[in-house]
């Protein structure tokens, strides 16, 4: 039921709310890889050190073979050339020449070994390292959103689709996981790896590296094409993701209404719809990222023939032509040994911008869910410039002092100024002065409400769905701030009382009732966790709910689950009852608390109630008139205005509004 038009939403309707919202973090925002480094610098600032430093070894291990391999290829190449200038033919003079370069030989090998090893312990440790600092900066991220998400208003809630700010704890988050934990780290060990065998290739020769890095630019141009048009689609990606999710929840929490009206097939097109959108983004975003591997692999093995050429051409012209021999830097530099070793840095300096560009999509994808994250984070959080706080109380010749234990007294603590400290006895008088209220500043849901709720009264709301009543409890709690006008609570401006002590002194017992999962008793201590067992069981039994909840499997011990769906609607009820009570507040809200139960349940549930609203001042909201003839006040409302008021036996010799409800000649809609 959508609570500000008192329709049912359209299924798929939320969806659409959804993807308009998506749209607009559909993008990645500047400066978003910047702040996300800086959130991991903050939390793991010696570990992020220390992994870049044994990646820095690890490159420096990954480029050193191949000067090595160059020596032990240049060592063979000059005991050939030995062999052939002397014009040996025996074998003992061939074992002759290499007996005498093979303890240099072996030495150049064990180095290489000592230095995989140095690599291997790299890469051990950064790995194991970057495990450590994914998985706690997730859990710190999830741990931060979730902490912004409690300090969110309830109008956050009320405009975003569930589903999609799940979304923001698993796909978004999970993006984040590949960032970290592979996209960033092969990004860097891949750019030093190639910086460090750039400086090899330059000192080798300078023209066959000028021949690479023409390939190089062939190879970012190709990326940047390719891959932006999989950034592209990688992000839609990201934000179709999130509306199907936000689908999926919206279906899963109406399917008793789509069951009841036959929704199904209707259901099943708009997901085809939204799903069909997913697969397009993510076909697309894959078709891209997955043709830019093989592309730039063959560019890697076209540049490796054509260095290979050019290597080979500069070889011979050493030989035959001195001049160019010497503008080429002479033979010293362009050897056999040097094209062999300078073939194998050219594959391996194509790999890694292979990889450099395969990681471009991961980081762009994750982006796009930090962008996201981060838009939750900038949510505006839920004003709060109250001061007066909720106290336990004791009462003595002095008056009223701050009690530390629960006396069943509570105060007002009000600070002010001149530093003095005044307590004021909460009776739970409430009054609306003259206020107006509207969800969206151009339509007015509240027009000039003025109400007054004296200690211990009850005071009901009547009226056609639409009409405020529910808005005027969500005004009490401070759930949304009035355009105009006051609401006092026991004289005090509700501004001025912070919202946490505000909301603690209010008890709130809807239609809808919220169980969470676990034990009967700790979903009654959900009202005062500090609550005891002995205090659970007695509010219990002032709820009426002490019988049937004996008689469960385990008892108070009996695991919830599904949100109670084990439960009948009135055994939930009388639990949320419970959970009011022990929470022990001065003024009591009831949002059409028996209107989903039947008549019977309903006596057995308003015995709990009346229970509960004694000596309390009470807010009901019923569509049941005969649950209301006993209120103190009842106040008809039609279109955000009052129009009558009084209690039942004046309304009812008033014949208006009420009367005509009550007699059945009007029905509420």
């Amino acid at each position: 039921m959508d609570k500000k038009t008192g329709g049912f939403a359209k299924p798929g309707g939320s969806s659409r709310a959804a993807a308009a919202a998506a749209a607009r973090t559909s993008s990645v925002k500047k400066g978003t890889l910047k702040r996300l480094i800086g959130l991991l610098l903050e939390e793991y600032k010696v570990m992020l050190i220390a992994i870049v430093i044994t990646m820095i070894i690890f490159s420096l291990v990954s480029a050193m073979p191949a000067i090595y391999i160059e020596k032990i290829s240049a060592l063979i190449t000059d005991g050939l050339l030995t062999i052939k200038e002397n014009g040996y033919t025996e074998l003992s003079e061939f074992s002759a020449v290499y007996k005498e370069m093979f303890p240099t030989i072996i030495k150049y090998v064990l180095i290489m070994v000592c230095v995989y090893l140095l690599g291997l312990v790299s890469v051990f440790t950064y790995t194991r390292l970057g495990a450590i600092v994914t998985q706690g900066f997730l859990c710190s991220l999830r741990k931060r959103v979730f902490a912004k998400m409690q300090n969110l208003p309830i109008r956050y809630f009320d405009t975003h689709n569930h589903g999609d700010i799940m979304s923001h704890y698993t796909n978004d988050i999970d993006t984040l996981r590949q960032l970290i934990s592979q996209a960033l780290p092969n990004f860097i060990s891949s750019a030093l790896t190639i910086t460090l065998l750039l400086s090899i290739m330059l000192y080798y020769s300078i023209w066959l590296t000028l021949v690479v890095g023409i390939g190089v630019i062939a190879m970012f141009a190709v990326t940047k094409i390719i891959g932006g048009n999989s950034a592209k689609y990688f992000i839609k990606q990201q934000a179709a993701l999130g509306r199907t999710e936000g689908y999926i929840e919206e279906m899963i929490h109406g399917q008793k209404v789509v069951k009841v009206f036959c929704h199904e097939n209707a259901s099943k097109q708009d997901f085809d719809k939204i799903n069909e959108q997913l697969c397009q983004d993510a076909t697309n975003a894959n078709k891209f990222a997955n043709i830019l591997m093989p592309i730039m692999g063959n560019i890697g093995n076209i540049l490796y023939v054509i260095v290979a050429f050019v290597g080979g051409t500069i070889l011979l012209n050493n030989w035959t032509n001195p001049s160019i021999n010497a503008l080429l830097g002479g033979e010293k530099f362009m050897t056999v040994s040097v094209i062999v070793t300078y073939l194998g840095m050219t594959k391996q300096f194509c790999q890694n911008i292979s990889q450099v560009s395969q990681q471009i999509n991961s980081v762009i994808m994750a982006l796009a869910g930090a962008s996201r994250i981060f838009d939750l984070l900038d949510e505006k959080t839920e004003e709060d410039e109250g001061y007066v706080e909720l106290v336990n109380a004791s009462e003595g010749s002095d008056g009223l002092t701050e009690s530390p234990v629960c006396t069943g007294i509570w105060a007002w603590k009000h600070r002010h100024g001149d530093g003095t400290v005044t307590y004021t006895r909460i009776e739970g008088n409430i009054v609306f002065d003259h206020v107006d209220f509207g969800y969206e500043p151009d339509k007015i849901v509240l027009d000039d409400i003025t109400l007054y709720a004296e200690k211990g009264q009850k005071i009901a709301l009547v009226g056609s769905t639409g009409a405020g009543k529910t808005t005027i409890t969500n005004l009490i709690n401070r759930f949304y701030d009035i355009a105009d006008g006051k609401i006092r609570y026991d004289n005090i401006n509700i501004n001025k009382i912070k919202k946490s002590d505000l909301r603690r002194s209010l008890g709130v017992v809807l239609q809808e009732v919220n169980l969470f999962t676990g034990t009967v008793m700790e979903n009654i201590k959900y009202g005062n966790l500090n609550a005891t067992d002995e205090e659970c069981i007695a509010a219990a039994k002032l709820a009426n709910a002490d019988g049937f909840i004996r008689m469960l499997p385990d008892g108070y011990n009996t695991i919830i689950k599904g949100d109670g769906s084990d439960l009948s609607q009135g055994q939930r009820q009388l639990i949320s009852i419970a959970r009011a009570a022990i929470a022990n507040p001065p003024l009591m809200i009831l949002d059409e608390a028996t209107s989903s139960i039947d008549t019977r349940t309903e006596s057995i549930v308003q015995k709990g109630m009346d229970a509960l609203m004694k000596g309390r001042t009470v807010f009901v909201i019923a569509h049941r008139l005969s649950t209301i003839k006993n209120s103190d006040v009842i106040m008809v409302m039609d279109h955000g205005k009052i129009i009558e008021r009084g209690n039942h036996e004046q309304l009812i010799e008033k014949k208006g509004t009420y009367y005509r409800l009550y007699t059945g000649a009007f029905e509420l809609d």
